[in-house]
């Protein structure tokens, strides 16, 4: 992409004619990508961890994703090519940095500190895609030595670009959080970022300014450069370190034989082995089972408080720890419904021994577990709000 080197003018306006480099328009494609997946993989699971743990997780994810939208737009300007010397001033370019930090903040306090919601998946959305907006449109405003002028057609287009894809990037991540869904939630998450920049870009002018006074410290090209390849870099370790949770762990299969025939057998499944043989003909209701460490362990219905549905598996929940299950919420509710535990939502079973208080709302509920450590409380639906006061005795 040549630059011409000489500007023209439109009436008393001096015109810049601009392009851009194409390797650092590919960059800063591959920045965004990386600062979607990243932000995305840190949260999935979150909503599960304590308290403390989904606060510092939004915080790094934020920044994250926020740092990758002021990086994709810096790599981008830098290969921003025009005929006339221009800097940045720093204080606005900084402030565009932390915009983009803060909006995307708020939107993952939304997912992961309320209902997940159609409407709250389309709010965050809407918040992120404003948020690559303002980030834009601050960053633009601190050129200095040229003004750059805009088309009212082009920001309606980026202003439905971004907000289209952002919000299409929440519904299909946060959808189902499996690794196919974080994959194409960040394929529209880099588009929203890098299309909203170019489309913008495309529907902007460049005029000099002549014998303008700049005010506030300035930085150039170069010293711009620093800050953006240091914030890659930082989004390049962020990308390694969550990428490795999409590679899954493989032994040579001999390896696992002659280490399964080496070992004894663990008592803790010898025994939850005796019990299910002991209770098959149905005097007691059946043990779950759970993965832990490439092994199928079970577990006492009576021990768990509740039955979360994920995808197409389950969580339990018992005192102290969150236990992966392969059934689905249907087949646990098959298995399990009418023993130790009653539905209270299309995603939940409970065990209403466990539930230390309930708290009735308009046509719902929420029982809470203040003696489960992972598990803080769970809705009640409308439908079955009535089933579960019976069982509570309210």
């Amino acid at each position: 992409m040549e630059c011409r080197k000489l500007p023209f003018r439109v009436g008393s306006i001096s015109v810049l004619v601009f392009s851009h480099n194409p390797w650092l328009v590919l960059a800063s494609l591959c920045v965004a990508l990386m600062a979607g997946f990243t932000g995305l993989s840190l949260t999935k699971g979150l909503s599960a961890q304590p308290l403390a743990r989904r606060k510092s997780t939004i915080a790094l994810s934020s920044i994250a994703m926020g740092g990758g939208i002021w990086s994709m737009h810096f790599v981008a300007m830098l290969g921003l090519q025009l005929p006339i010397q221009f800097y940045y001033n720093f204080l606005i370019t900084l402030m565009s940095a932390l915009v983009a930090i803060l909006v995307v903040g708020c939107a993952l306090l939304i997912l992961h500190f309320r209902p997940r919601t159609p409407t709250s998946l389309t709010t965050a959305g809407v918040i992120v895609g404003f948020g690559i907006l303002a980030m834009h449109y601050i960053g633009m405003s601190g050129l200095e030595l040229c003004r750059p002028v805009y088309s009212n057609l082009g920001m309606l287009i980026t202003i439905l670009t971004s907000c289209g894809l952002s919000v299409g990037a929440f519904r299909v991540a946060y959808g189902q959080r499996a690794h196919r869904n974080i994959i194409l939630g960040t394929l529209c998450f880099a588009m929203s970022v890098f299309l909203v920049h170019f489309i913008a870009m495309a529907g902007t002018s460049f005029s000099a300014i002549d014998g303008v006074q700049t005010s506030g410290q300035l930085i150039n090209n170069e010293t711009l450069a620093i800050g953006v390849v240091l914030a890659s870099f930082a989004l390049c370790a962020g990308f390694l370190l969550t990428s490795v949770t999409f590679i899954p762990s493989e032994t040579p299969v001999m390896d696992q034989l002659s280490e399964t025939q080496m070992q004894p057998p663990d008592p803790v499944l010898l025994t939850s082995l005796k019990q299910m043989n002991a209770t098959r003909h149905g005097t007691s209701q059946q043990q779950i089972p759970y993965e832990q460490d490439d092994r199928t362990l079970f577990v006492d219905p009576a021990s768990v408080a509740a039955v979360r549905a994920e995808g197409h598996y389950t969580f339990l929940y018992t005192k102290s720890e969150k236990l992966f299950c392969t059934w689905s919420i249907s087949e646990a509710t098959r298995r399990l419904l009418g023993g130790h535990f009653i539905k209270c939502h299309r995603s939940f079973l409970i065990n209403p021994t466990h539930v230390t208080s309930f708290k009735r709302l308009k046509d719902n509920g929420v029982c809470y577990f203040g003696d489960t450590s992972l598990l803080d409380s769970v809705p009640v639906s409308r439908s079955c709000l009535s089933a579960v006061r019976e069982a509570l005795g309210v």
